[in-house]
């Protein structure tokens, strides 16, 4: 298996995708690395995001060593301001999902971005 941070990510974008990467696309790459059918690697990208949000869920946090780490953090209540009307809205607390990169993904944007600069 390669190493994800040390080759060229522009695999990854099918043409047409202006830079977005669809749940669908994903499963075409999978499907080409892996030689197996688009349907299978769409099922296998479907049961990862589902391993994903029911960990999430149930444990709270996700290390993914080199690529990062998804957290739930809960978000303390706190008073807003509605944009249309002006008016003072109580928000209340919530749990979001937060994602801080891992040394090497951020490596790997950066030397992308400076890679991308010098053109």
């Amino acid at each position: 298996m390669t190493d994800l941070f040390n080759q060229s990510a522009d695999f990854l974008l099918p043409l047409g995708t202006m830079g977005a990467m669809t749940k669908i696309a994903i499963a075409q790459t999978v499907s080409g690395k892996l030689n197996i059918t688009q349907q299978e690697a769409k099922q296998v990208v479907q049961n990862v995001l589902d391993a994903i949000k029911d960990t999430l869920v149930e444990e709270s946090r996700i290390e993914l060593r080199k690529f990062g780490v998804l957290e739930v953090r809960e978000r303390a209540a706190r008073k807003a301001r509605n944009p249309r009307t002006g008016d003072t809205v109580q928000v209340e607390k919530k749990r979001v999902v937060v994602f801080k990169t891992g040394k090497a993904l951020e490596g790997a944007v950066q030397d992308k971005a400076k890679k991308s600069k010098r053109k």
